[in-house]
């Protein structure tokens, strides 16, 4: 059976798995698969669990908040922020969810300090317009 490369590119380095036979991955229009030989491409992953499996016939699963993935001449590679690669399903699924969970506090944290960094710009703009301090020239 033909077989082709992945190499992951993420904040950790690059992880490369030979003998690949399939995988299994999501974008905007929905799944697909990707065998040796596939006509070139590039798309944008979705937040999720895509899937490869090697000669050897075992899965391996890829937790990723999203991605571009790009194949060409039996080379795929997948860029992401992060990347959490294992054979345990469940654990990986788990280990997905609580990176979601934890994105989304960062985010919610940032959106409040920007919030209120926001009301403070506009209670000085608005003293200094009682001032004077603002189109008086």
């Amino acid at each position: 059976m033909k077989t082709f490369t992945l190499r992951i590119l993420d904040s950790g380095g690059t992880r490369e798995y030979g003998d690949i036979v399939s995988f299994v991955g999501e974008d905007a229009s929905g799944s697909f698969g990707i065998l040796a030989d596939h006509d070139r491409m590039i798309t944008s992953l979705v937040v999720g669990l895509a899937r490869f499996r090697t000669q050897q016939e075992a899965w391996n699963y890829a937790a990723l908040p999203g991605g571009i993935l790009t194949f060409d001449r039996n080379e795929l590679s997948l860029c992401t922020r992060r990347c959490l690669v294992g054979t345990d399903y469940e654990l990986i699924s788990a280990a997905l969810r609580e990176q979601l969970i934890a994105e989304e506090s960062r985010l919610s944290s940032m959106k409040r300090s920007l919030h209120q960094m926001e009301e403070e710009l506009f209670r000085r703009l608005w003293e200094m317009g009682k001032e004077g301090g603002l189109g008086n020239a």
